[in-house]
Order: structure tokens, then C-alpha cells, then sequence
């Protein structure tokens, strides 16, 4: 007995249950923000902070029921805050999720490649020795700068018979990342006491440095990398098969790793320069969002750039709040919770 045309529709028009998590997801993301902006040693109660943004986008001309001073706090400081953590986060869980699968090393992250030591090279001679010459943007130019020299030094040092083993790649990464870190820390132990507080503070990770202005750079890196991962999702996915799977799929494999490796770094570069080494995104959230919707590349890349976001609002959020007027460093929130994170992983391997 054949099934009627309207059971068969029915069927075949079933939602497939990634975009209903996607949705719930960016729905999170943007409540997330909302709620969070009001957080911190000023509080502004969320419906204020609502009305501010509401005023701003859409004037009335009404009086205003709140202060001058909580509309510059909401407009000028927490927003920019917010939309840079959101960035931040979802691109170093995009990156995470990418390098766990070129490497096939479920400890991969974004810093493996010594990018977040390149960066610290920078923003540690802008803060101590040069100062901001170029005004809001010399600390993250910097940064980046520092970056890219890292990123550069280990792709010429790892080059070997005019190819990149992925051993060799990660192995120079950690090199160079000791390396600079060691001129990192000579350059602090040179320093007064009061500029090596603000070095050592930067190289914890913070999003306080957030303003409009370089918000640019961070989404660019965000929707150009994201835009080419998925792109290549097929390939990445066909690296599960190893490498002489994948070649036979018709991947080249070195042109990928190569593609990847070059991608991600440009993209950790971006997001370290604007807010520091923030450690643990990049290597809890992708397995958190496989543990959802599996391994394959397509769905898990945007699930780790959503799941991303809200990781990091949040606990941005928590460093504001948890010690006002005083903030608390992003890597103490993250590293703490990356280790709680990886205890209960280890005692669930064991459990099974």
C-alpha cells in the first residue's frame, strides 16, 4: 500500500533540527547581549538600557528618565563591549572546531601556532615603552602586527622540501610561542611596576578596551573566515577519512591544511589584538557543539560560532560583576571554567 502524496510531503518538509538550534541559538546570542549590557560596577536596569538603545536608533524627543552618564556607560562602553565579546567568542570557537579537524587533535586551539605570544610582543611594547602614538588604534595595530611576524616566522621555519607537516607546523608554533614569550617577559621584568600590571592585565584577555571604532576589523575577520570555512566544509569533513581518504576523495590535502592553517591564523590575529589571549573558547566550545549536532564541519561551524558568542558575553559579564568595582581577567573566568570543564569530561570517559 503506497502512502498518500500529502503523508509524503508532510514528511519531506520536516524541519531539519539544526536551523531550529541555529535560530534558538541567535535568539540566545541577542537576549544575551541585552541582558548583559545593564552589568557591571554601574548597574543599568535592562529595561533602561533597552529605552537608551531604543532612543538612540529612533529618536522621540521625549526626557529622558535617565542619566547622561548611563546612556554614555550603555552606548559608548557596554554595547561595543558586548558586540566585541560576541565576535571574539563565536570566531575562536570557529577556529577551535577548524584546527581540531585539520590537525585530528581534539586539544587543538586557536593559539596553537604561537599568534596569541606574537600579539602579547606587540601590545606589550605599545603599553610600556612607545605608548598609543597613533591614538585608540596603536594597542590593537600592534597586536596584530606582532601577530602576523609570529604567523610568518612559523610558516618559513616549519617549511620543509616545499611542503608543511602538520607535526612540524604545531611543533614550530610551540617553539615560536616560548620564544616570544620569554622576550615578552623580559621586556615586563624592564618595566615599572605600574606598566607591567597593565601588560600582564592585557595578556589575560579583556574586552574592556571595546569601542566603536574597532569593532571593523573583528567582524570582517569573522564573516570572511567563517564565509571560506564553510566554503571548504566538504574537504574538512574528508579529512575524518585520513589523509589518503581524503586524497582519494580528490582533496588536496597540503593545499588545505595550508589554506587553514594560513585562514585561522589571520583570523586568531584579528580577534588577539582586539581583546588579548582569551584561552579556553576555542578548545571547549567546538566539542560542545559536536556533542549537539555531530562532527561534520557545516553544522558544527555555525553552532560553535553561536555557542561561542554566548560563552563569551556571559563570562564577560561575570568578570564585571563578580568582584566591582573591580574586573576580574577573562583568562581567570575562562581557564577556570575550561579546567572544571575537562575534569567532568575526563570523569565521563571513565564512567563509559
Amino acid at each position: 500500500m503506497t502512502s498518500s502524496p500529502a503523508r509524503t510531503g508532510s514528511a519531506t518538509a520536516r524541519p531539519d533540527p539544526l536551523i531550529s538550534l541555529a535560530v534558538m541559538l541567535g535568539i540566545a546570542v541577542v537576549v544575551s547581549t541585552v541582558l548583559t549590557v545593564g552589568i557591571g560596577s554601574v548597574h543599568v536596569p535592562p529595561g533602561t538600557a533597552l529605552a537608551i538603545v531604543r532612543e538612540a536608533l529612533s529618536p522621540t524627543g521625549e526626557v529622558a528618565s535617565w542619566s547622561r552618564g548611563q546612556q554614555h556607560i550603555i552606548l559608548d562602553l557596554r554595547i561595543p563591549r558586548a558586540l566585541l565579546g560576541a565576535m571574539v567568542g563565536a570566531g575562536l570557537g570557529i577556529v577551535g572546531a577548524v584546527l581540531q579537524s585539520i590537525t585530528r587533535n581534539p586539544l587543538a586551539d586557536p593559539y596553537l601556532f604561537g599568534v596569541s605570544s606574537g600579539a602579547a610582543v606587540g601590545a606589550v611594547t605599545v603599553i610600556l615603552y612607545t605608548g598609543a602614538f597613533l591614538g585608540a588604534l596603536t594597542l590593537p595595530l600592534a597586536a596584530f602586527a606582532g601577530a602576523l611576524v609570529s604567523m610568518a616566522a612559523v610558516f618559513v621555519l616549519a617549511r620543509e622540501n616545499g611542503g608543511f607537516g602538520t607535526e612540524r607546523l604545531v611543533l614550530t608554533g610551540v617553539a615560536v610561542h616560548f620564544v616570544l614569550m620569554a622576550a615578552t617577559n623580559v621586556l615586563i621584568f624592564n618595566a615599572s611596576d605600574r606598566g607591567a600590571e597593565g601588560a600582564i592585565f592585557w595578556m589575560m584577555g579583556s574586552f574592556g578596551n571595546a569601542r566603536w571604532n574597532i569593532l571593523a576589523g573583528p567582524l570582517i575577520a569573522l564573516i570572511l573566515g567563517t564565509a571560506w570555512v564553510m566554503h571548504r566544509a566538504r574537504d574538512l569533513d574528508a579529512l575524518s577519512l585520513g589523509d589518503e581518504g581524503a586524497h582519494t576523495l580528490g582533496v588536496s590535502v597540503k593545499k588545505l591544511r595550508l589554506e587553514m592553517f594560513a585562514a585561522t591564523a589571520l583570523m586568531t590575529g584579528v580577534f588577539v589584538a582586539a581583546s588579548g589571549a582569551v584561552g579556553f573558547i576555542g578548545l571547549i566550545i567546538p566539542h560542545c557543539a559536536r556533542w549537539l549536532v555531530g562532527a561534520r564541519m557545516r553544522r558544527t561551524v555555525p553552532i560553535a560560532g553561536l555557542m561561542g558568542a554566548i560563552f563569551a558575553v556571559w563570562v564577560d559579564a561575570a568578570s564585571r560583576w563578580l568582584m566591582a568595582p573591580r574586573e576580574l581577567p577573562l583568562g581567570v573566568m575562562t581557564a577556570a571554567i575550561g579546567g572544571l570543564f575537562f575534569v567532568v569530561v575526563l570523569k565521563r570517559q571513565r564512567n563509559l
